[in-house]
């Protein structure tokens, strides 16, 4: 009698534990981001962008600053991201830390270029295949993840949709939450 009670308690011990266990990881893997259903940028924004896109041939990184309201995101402004030049290259960038930890508070996202506009999705084409930027923006707590691609930005918010916005004129929501594919 003795043994089978052993066998019940250990038994439940490990379920329990088992329970708890996936309960705690499914917490820590939920981030609960803001979501953006359309994007906005500040003429001193999207002009600081092209001045940028035209400027360098590798990619840069930059942190949108802003905040975000009932779904609408606005960048007011982009800041340099802590980037060691040597970690730029035509295909790829990496900061050397956080927005935040480089002192830049309010960030609502990251951006990045891709020169000479190629590339320039988060999912291959005809396909719901992530890329490594739609891979990278899933791993981050940001509400926004956009590539700068010559005179358009594409981009995403928390939910996973692709989108693409013109900077060559002011857009509205309508505009800009239009998707790409």
């Amino acid at each position: 009698m003795q043994v089978a009670g052993r066998r019940f308690l250990t038994r439940t011990a490990v379920a329990a534990t088992a329970l708890t266990g996936l309960l705690n990881l499914q917490s820590a893997g939920s981030v609960r981001r803001p979501t953006a259903q359309a994007l906005t940028f500040s003429d001193q924004a999207r002009r600081y962008l092209a001045l940028q896109y035209r400027s360098y041939p590798t990619e840069f990184l930059g942190c949108m600053i802003g905040e975000i309201r009932a779904g609408f995101a606005v960048v007011l402004r982009i800041a340099p991201a802590d980037v060691d030049p040597s970690r730029s290259t035509p295909t790829r960038v990496m900061p050397e830390q956080s927005c935040e930890a480089a002192g830049w508070s309010s960030t609502i996202g990251m951006i990045h270029s891709h020169p000479g506009g190629e590339r320039c999705w988060y999912y291959f084409p005809g396909t719901v295949v992530a890329t490594s930027d739609a891979q990278s923006f899933a791993a981050q707590s940001y509400a926004v993840d956009a590539i700068m691609c010559g005179d358009h930005i594409v981009w995403m918010g928390g939910d996973r949709t692709e989108r693409r916005l013109s900077l060559l004129a002011a857009d509205g929501p309508a505009a800009s939450a239009a998707s790409s594919r």
